[in-house]
C-alpha cells in the first residue's frame, strides 16, 4: 500500500507543479476520446448538485489531465477580501461565520474575482491539514488562540480533486464524505470550536488494480465512468501528437485551442442558466424510478440524480424539455455504480442499467413484466430426478430431509 501511494505522488508531481507555477493546463477541448468522461466533467459543471464523478481507469488513460483542464473552463467568481474560505457576498449558505456577521452589522463588503478554486487532496494529507487546525505561529506569537483552514476551506465554491482515490486512508474518507454530504466543515480542535462553508464538487479517479472503494464512498459520487487506453490507430497518433505539440510550448498550443475553449465556456454560461428552467415529465419519471427500483437500487439518491443529470445534459444540448434520449445518456453514468454486485451474475453494473432502461422506455415493458421476466430467469432448475419420474411419492416422503446416499435408518 505504501509503495502505491508513493508511485502515485510521483506520478503526479510534475503535472502539478507545472500548473503551479502557471503553466498553461492542457486544453480541455484537445482531449482525444474519453467522453464520458468529459461529459461528466461538463454536467457536474452545469449543476453542482448532480453530487461529483468518479472515474476510474488504467493508468495513462488521461484522468488527471482531463481533471485539471476542465478548471479553465470555470467562470471567475465574486469571493470575499481577506476571507479564507472563497465566501460568496450573496449567498448567506456559502458565507462564513465572520462573513455573516458583517452583513448582520450593514457592513459593505469588498470582493474581487478570482478563479474557481482546483483544490488537489494528496494522498499523504493528515487530517487536521484536510479539516483544519489551530494556528500554532499565532498561538506563540500573539498568545490567542486562532484557526488555520484546512484544504475543505480551500475548496468552498471549487473543485476537490482526489487522485487515487481508493487508496485514500479511511480515516481521511470519512471527513470528506461528511463534508461532501451537508456542504459544512465542522471543526474541534484544541478548544476551538468552528463551522465553515464546504460546498465542492468532489471529483475521484483511480486504477481499479490497486484496489476497490468503499461502498458508503462509492455511492457518494453522483456519476460514475470507467474508462481504457484510446484504441483506434488514429485517435492513438493524435493524441500522442497533441501531448508532444503541448509539451514544446503549451502556450502556443493553449492559444490555438482559445477559440474552441471561449465557445465551450460560452455555451457552459448558457447551459448553467438554462438548466434552471428545464422540465422533467411526471411520466419520465415514473419510468426512471421504475429502473432504479427493478435494480434494487437502495435509497432515491439515484433517482434524484437520474433527474438532475438528464435536466443538465438537455440544457448542454439547447433544449429546456427532456426526453428519453437524455435519460438514455446518462442513466448508465448515474446507476452504474449503485447496482448490487453479484459475482454469478456475468453482466455489469452499467450493462445490467442500460438493459433494464431498453426494457421500460424503448420496448414500453411495465414494471410488472420485467419483474416476472427477472424472476423467471432467478428460478432454480428442477431437479433431474423430478424432470425423469425418479422415486414414488411415499419413498420421497421417507427420505425427506436426508442429502442423497444418506442412511434413513429402520
Amino acid at each position: 500500500m505504501r509503495l502505491q501511494k508513493s508511485r502515485a505522488l510521483a506520478e503526479a508531481t510534475s503535472e502539478e507543479a507545472d500548473v503551479k507555477a502557471g503553466k498553461k493546463a492542457f486544453p480541455f477541448t484537445r482531449v482525444v476520446g474519453q467522453e464520458d468522461m468529459k461529459l461528466g466533467l461538463l454536467l457536474n459543471v452545469i449543476d453542482q448538485r448532480i453530487g461529483g464523478l468518479l472515474v476510474m481507469g488504467d493508468r495513462g488513460t488521461g484522468k488527471s489531465v482531463v481533471v485539471r483542464a476542465v478548471i479553465d473552463l470555470l467562470p471567475e467568481i465574486d469571493i470575499v477580501q481577506n476571507d479564507s474560505f472563497n465566501s460568496s457576498p450573496t449567498d448567506k449558505r456559502l458565507m462564513s461565520k465572520e462573513v455573516r456577521d458583517l452583513v448582520k452589522s450593514g457592513e459593505d463588503l469588498k470582493t474581487r474575482r478570482a478563479k474557481t478554486p482546483l483544490v488537489e487532496l494528496p494522498l499523504g494529507a493528515t487530517e487536521d491539514r484536510v479539516c483544519g487546525t489551530l494556528d500554532v505561529e499565532q498561538a506563540l506569537q500573539q498568545g490567542s488562540k486562532a484557526f488555520s483552514p484546512g484544504l475543505l476551506a480551500k475548496a468552498n465554491r471549487g473543485i476537490l480533486y482526489i487522485d487515487e482515490v481508493n487508496l485514500l486512508d479511511d480515516s481521511l474518507v470519512d471527513v470528506v464524505l461528511d463534508a461532501a454530504a451537508g456542504g459544512i466543515n465542522t471543526v474541534e480542535r484544541e478548544g476551538i470550536s468552528i463551522t465553515h462553508p464546504a460546498s465542492f464538487i468532489m471529483i475521484g479517479t483511480g486504477n481499479p488494480d490497486e484496489g476497490e472503494l468503499r461502498p458508503q464512498l462509492l455511492d457518494r459520487f453522483g456519476l460514475y465512468v470507467e474508462i481504457s487506453t484510446v484504441n483506434t490507430p488514429q485517435e492513438r497518433l493524435q493524441l500522442a501528437l497533441n501531448r508532444t505539440q503541448y509539451d514544446l510550448n503549451p502556450e502556443a498550443f493553449y492559444a490555438e485551442a482559445a477559440e474552441e475553449q471561449d465557445a465551450l465556456k460560452q455555451k457552459l454560461l448558457a447551459a448553467k442558466e438554462r438548466v434552471k428552467d428545464c422540465e422533467v415529465s411526471k411520466d419520465l419519471r415514473v419510468k426512471i424510478s421504475t429502473v432504479c427500483s427493478l435494480l434494487d437500487i437502495d435509497g432515491i439518491r439515484g433517482d434524484m440524480v437520474v433527474v438532475r443529470a438528464a435536466k443538465a445534459y438537455a440544457a448542454y444540448e439547447g433544449r429546456t424539455e427532456v426526453t428519453d434520449e437524455d435519460v438514455g445518456r446518462v442513466v448508465g453514468m448515474c446507476l452504474g455504480h449503485r447496482t448490487r454486485k453479484d459475482p454469478l451474475d456475468p453482466l455489469g453494473g452499467i450493462v445490467k442499467v442500460q438493459a433494464v432502461f431498453k426494457r421500460i422506455f424503448a420496448d414500453g415493458l411495465t414494471y410488472e413484466d420485467v419483474r416476472k421476466m427477472q424472476e423467471k430467469s432467478q428460478a432454480p432448475a428442477k431437479p433431474k430426478e423430478a424432470e425423469e419420474g425418479g422415486e414414488d411419492a411415499s419413498e420421497k416422503d421417507s427420505r425427506a430431509g436426508l442429502k442423497k446416499g444418506a442412511w434413513k435408518g429402520l
